[in-house]
């Protein structure tokens, strides 16, 4: 219903701010994360946000990209993790960390949140596993547009390459992720630049 808010902000806490626009002021619930992002009262901002009604409530939640909006929704739709659940869960673990622990079944990473404990952490895995794509994690979304070609077939093989020759799955998920990989690279040209970032570590 309201996909983002733009306009000045007003007051930042640990876990809200409030945005004023056209003379109202949005209460804004965030993730503990956002509040070093902001910028000093008085400034711009531009929030994406998600309406949740309830019969005797009315809150809106924000997120600074569009990404943790996503996650934050597919979070929600996990029985048993509500809004504010959600909320703890990325104040504690970024969105892309979020997706690596999942697809790696870390559920040590996810049960750090306040609240979430390890069952609730293993039936958010299972049920979002599925859901959540291994291009998503990089940073340059431009590598995997479609007209990239095979940049994010390059990366799965690279990673799957990777597990052969022994690496886990979240070192191989973390080594491939930390490549900035650009149309024209092959698998090769993946795997070889992933082996440096390991040794490097």
């Amino acid at each position: 219903m309201i996909r983002y808010i733009k306009g000045t902000l007003e007051e930042a806490g640990t876990d809200h701010i409030v945005v004023e626009n056209h003379g109202i002021g949005y209460l804004v619930s965030v993730p503990a994360s956002v509040a070093a992002q902001l910028p000093p009262a008085g400034g711009s901002v531009k929030i994406y946000t998600y309406l949740y009604i309830r019969e005797d409530l009315m809150e809106l939640y924000g997120f600074l990209t569009k990404d943790d909006l996503n996650i934050f929704q597919l979070l929600i739709r996990v029985n048993g993790i509500g809004p504010k659940g959600a909320l703890a869960i990325l104040s504690t673990v970024s969105a892309d960390d979020l997706r690596l622990a999942v697809m790696t079944g870390d559920e040590k990473t996810i049960a750090k949140a306040p609240g979430v404990g390890k069952k609730t952490a293993q039936k958010l895995i299972i049920e979002l596993k599925d859901k959540m794509k291994l291009e998503d994690m990089y940073d340059d979304a431009q590598a995997f547009a479609p007209s990239a070609g095979g940049a994010a077939d390059a990366a799965q093989e690279a990673v799957l390459a990777l597990t052969a020759l022994g690496y886990s799955d979240s070192e191989a998920l973390a080594a491939v992720r930390r490549v900035k990989v650009t149309e024209g690279m092959d698998s090769e040209d993946v795997l070889k630049l992933a082996l440096k970032e390991m040794l490097a570590f």
